[in-house]
């Protein structure tokens, strides 16, 4: 009879611990994985889905993706310190870094570009076609962006009017529908629009390499960040992973180059003086 209410009592103890766990895992500050809108928020949350899975259960604990409206207000959060780990473009993890203490992890192995895309059928040829007309950019301060007006200013154009809009496809349904001339877009969201939409385009200029999407830490999680990286890693082992990175043709992770980031110095700086004039 002593045995049997025990056993009962250690029974019922394991159910309050676990109660207790389960209580306690639900009203805990998840960690926070904050990823540049470089296309939608729903397309982001379904790409970044495997990776949340898998750190929280490294982690044990709860694990949130977010983003924001467009570049320039995910550089304006992620320095108000919103976020645990960033996955950003290049210019921004540098603004970060030099501004944020952000400590840089990864990036991935695919080379990143800018491209200026037009319709197939336009008679743009040339930047000094564009003169006169409206270009199509996902964001102020997204990287694509800043370069195709850079490439602009250095074709001797000037300041040519962008549009901004919040996601690849998005430049491109409207070049297509001729409410605009030329877009910037990642070379990798250019290679995942439709391919019906793909062949109604062309490239009126490309980038050379830059900085691509890179894993920055926030330093007040510091102490996470070598579990961080074996975890990161990890991920890129699993079947998961590979399925991500084939899909995205992001080839998997790599370290960053030596003064990789500094390279990206002069468009974060446009990225600082957009923010403070605002």
């Amino acid at each position: 009879m002593n045995q049997t209410w025990s056993a009962r009592m250690r029974g019922f103890a394991l159910l309050v611990l676990a109660a207790l766990s389960a209580q306690a895992q639900a009203t805990q500050e998840p960690f926070k994985l904050g990823i540049a809108p470089h296309t939608s928020s729903r397309v982001i949350l379904e790409l970044y889905q495997p990776l949340r899975t898998h750190l929280e259960k490294a982690l044990g604990m709860p694990v949130e993706v977010q983003t924001a409206p467009d570049f320039t207000e995910f550089a304006r959060r992620a320095l108000h310190q919103d976020y645990d780990l960033v996955v950003t473009t290049g210019h921004q993890a540098r603004l970060l870094q030099t501004d944020a203490k952000y400590l840089p992890m990864l990036t991935y192995k695919a080379d990143f570009k800018a491209v200026a895309i037009v319709p197939i059928k336009s008679s743009f040829k040339t930047a000094k076609d564009l003169k006169g007309t409206t270009a199509i950019g996902l964001s102020a301060t997204s990287l694509v962006t800043l370069w195709g007006e850079h490439w602009l200013k250095a074709q001797g154009m000037g300041q040519v009017p962008v549009r901004y809009v919040s996601a690849a496809d998005s430049v491109a349904q409207l070049l297509l529908a001729g409410e605009g001339s030329a877009g910037f877009v990642s070379l990798a969201n250019f290679q995942k629009l439709a391919p019906n939409v793909q062949s109604q385009l062309r490239f009126l200029a490309e980038s050379p390499t830059m900085a691509g999407r890179v894993y920055m830490l926030n330093a007040r999680q510091g102490a996470k960040k070598e579990r961080l990286l074996k975890e990161l890693w990890a991920f890129a082992g699993t079947d998961a992973g590979r399925q991500y990175f084939e899909k995205n043709n992001l080839e998997g992770y790599r370290l960053l180059r030596k003064r990789e980031l500094e390279s990206m110095d002069p468009f974060a700086a446009e990225v600082r003086r957009t923010l403070q004039q605002k």
